[in-house]
C-alpha cells in the first residue's frame, strides 16, 4: 500500500463527507494504493455515525472510535500503530488542510528519501491572537530542538516514512513535537514544504491559549527525557555536586575567616549570624537531595522495560 491518511477529529460531523471525498480524489487521480484511517476522539455530535456511513460507502476508509475525549496525541497514536501504507500522512479533519498536498509529500518522502516532512503554512487565515504567539513557539522550539529548518512545528499536514510512526510514541500533547521526538528517535532527516492553509469551514478550533503554556512545558519534557532518559544521574548528580561544593566552599571559606580573625585577635562575627551561612546550608542540602534523586532516578531508568531498546536501522 502507497499511503495512509490518519485523520484525528473531534466534532467534525459537518466535514467529513467533504474531506473524504476530497482525500480519494486525490488519490484516484495519482493511482495510489490508500486507507483513510478516521480516529474519532470521542466526539459528541454524530461525528461516529457519519464515519460508518462512509466506510460502508467506501471501503478504503477505517475508523477508530475512543470512548472519551483524550486528545489529538493518543487519536495519532493509535492511527500510526494502525497505518500500512509505506508513507504516512497526517492531517486534521476541519478542511483546513489540503489534500492537494499529498502526491507531493509523498514524492519527498520516496524520492528524496526524508524520514519526516512538515508541513508549513506560510500564509495562515488565523487572527493575530494565534499568530503571533505561535511565531514565538516555533522560534524557541527551534532553538531548543536543534531543527533550525522548520518554521511550524504544529502544522498538522505531514508525511513520514512508515518506520518513523512504528518507532516513536505520541503521548500526552506531544503532537506539537513530533519531529523532535522523531529526531531523537534517530530519524534526523526532516524536511519542509509550504502548504496551502484554508479558512476554517465548519465548526470552531477546539484549541485555546492554554495550548501555548502547556506546550513549553511539553517541550522542556521532551528536550529532557530525550537527552537524559537513559542517564537521570548525569543531570541531577552534576547539579547536585556542584550545588553541595558550592555550599561546601562558602562554609570553608567562613571558617577559615573566622579562625583567621581569632589568630590575629580581630573582632569576629559567629558563623551562625552570616547570611551566607544559611546560603550554605541551602546549597548543601539542595545539593544532597539532587544527588538522591538522580539516584533514584537512575534505578528507575535501570528497572524500565526499554531500557536497552535502541533503535536499528538495518542488519546484515
Amino acid at each position: 500500500m502507497d499511503i495512509s491518511v490518519v485523520v484525528p477529529l473531534y466534532n467534525e460531523v459537518e466535514s467529513l463527507p467533504e474531506l473524504t471525498s476530497w482525500i480519494s480524489r486525490v488519490m484516484s487521480e495519482n493511482s495510489f494504493t490508500y486507507e483513510i484511517i478516521l480516529v474519532d476522539d470521542g466526539s459528541t455530535d454524530g461525528s461516529w455515525e457519519m464515519i460508518r456511513t462512509l466506510s460502508e460507502n467506501n471501503p478504503f476508509i477505517k475508523g477508530t472510535k475512543f470512548r472519551r475525549n483524550y486528545g489529538k496525541s493518543a487519536a495519532l497514536n493509535v492511527g500510526f500503530a494502525a497505518a500500512k501504507g509505506h508513507v504516512v500522512i497526517t492531517m486534521d479533519a476541519d478542511l483546513q488542510d489540503s489534500p492537494d498536498e499529498i502526491p507531493q509529500l509523498y514524492r519527498r518522502i520516496i524520492e528524496d528519501k526524508y524520514d519526516l516532512v512538515s508541513g508549513w503554512k506560510a500564509k495562515r487565515y488565523d487572527p493575530l491572537s494565534k499568530t503571533i504567539p505561535t511565531k514565538f513557539f516555533n522560534a524557541a522550539t527551534r532553538k531548543m530542538s536543534g531543527i533550525p529548518n522548520l518554521h511550524d512545528f504544529n502544522c498538522g499536514l505531514k508525511a513520514y516514512r512508515n518506520v518513523v510512526v512504528k518507532n516513536i510514541e505520541v503521548y500526552g500533547e506531544m503532537h506539537r513535537y513530533i519531529p523532535v521526538i522523531a529526531k531523537w528517535a534517530g530519524f534526523t532527516k526532516i524536511g519542509e514544504q509550504i502548504v496551502e492553509h484554508h479558512p476554517r469551514k465548519y465548526g470552531k478550533t477546539k484549541f485555546g491559549m492554554s495550548r501555548f503554556v502547556n506546550g513549553f512545558l511539553d517541550l522542556l519534557s521532551i528536550f529532557f527525557v530525550g537527552k537524559f532518559g537513559k542517564r537521570p544521574m548525569h543531570f541531577f548528580g552534576s547539579m547536585g555536586v556542584l550545588s553541595f561544593f558550592a555550599g561546601l566552599v562558602i562554609t570553608i571559606w567562613m571558617i577559615s575567616d573566622k579562625l583567621y580573625d581569632i589568630a590575629h585577635g580581630e573582632k569576629f562575627r559567629d558563623i551562625t549570624a552570616q547570611p551566607l551561612f544559611y546560603i550554605a546550608l541551602v546549597a548543601i542540602i539542595l545539593g544532597s537531595q539532587l544527588f538522591l534523586t538522580g539516584f533514584v532516578a537512575e534505578l528507575v531508568a535501570r528497572s524500565s522495560h526499554d531500557r536497552n531498546h535502541y533503535q536499528v536501522e538495518e542488519t546484515i
